[in-house]
């Protein structure tokens, strides 16, 4: 079986590299889908309180499209389990971690309608119309801002450092050295010191 070449500074060779991305995108959606959950669940039970038959037209299709789009981000989500489970062993694994990414974004897209709707539902029934839409609108930007353009300002932020030339990285010899404490601090010249000396003699 023929070895597979390092391509990354850890390394990795690429199903290794595979296979560390997985799991960190698995990770990832241990967290979205937890919000997902609740969300969902809440949706669900919001329909059988006394209350919900006392909602308006636009309250109602705020209500279904928003539950529905819950439904949507949940199926993205899991959508990675079950294609890892159906080409489990069959030697897709970069293929499949990569076609789980988009999805996450995807689902990540939908969960920011999802969580709008809930909220402009939410302050709609309690406060009113315009109070419902304000709240939506800055949760919509909420997401927006913390999802999509904060990653992008930390990535310009990094490539900037990296034109820059980051951090200056001690020389290897120095860093062995100073890790076995046998860094010497060099002494001063005494020529230098003899002139100044003999200057101040003659003065």
């Amino acid at each position: 079986m023929a070895e597979h070449s390092p391509c990354t500074a850890r390394g990795e060779t690429p199903l290794q590299r595979a296979d560390r991305n997985f799991v960190e995108l698995l990770q990832e959606l241990r967290v979205t889908q937890t919000g997902v959950q609740i969300l969902f669940a809440f949706l669900l039970s919001l329909a059988f309180t006394s209350r919900f038959s006392s909602l308006d037209t636009a309250q109602r299709v705020t209500y279904v499209s928003t539950l529905l789009l819950a439904v949507l981000a949940a199926a993205l989500f899991t959508a990675p389990a079950a294609l890892h489970r159906s080409l489990f062993q069959q030697g897709a694994k970069p293929r499949i971690v990569q076609v789980s990414s988009r999805l996450a974004t995807t689902g990540l897209i939908v969960l920011v309608f999802a969580f709008s709707g809930s909220v402009l539902l939410v302050v709609d029934v309690t406060t009113g119309r315009a109070g419902g839409i304000a709240a939506g609108a800055a949760t919509f930007l909420v997401c927006v801002g913390l999802w999509g353009l904060l990653p992008r300002l930390v990535r310009r932020a990094g490539l900037r450092q990296a034109a820059n030339g980051g951090c200056e990285e001690p020389e290897p010899a120095v860093e062995e050295a100073a890790l076995r404490g046998t860094v010497r601090i060099p002494a001063p010249r005494r020529g230098g010191s003899s002139r100044r000396e003999a200057s101040l003699r003659r003065r």
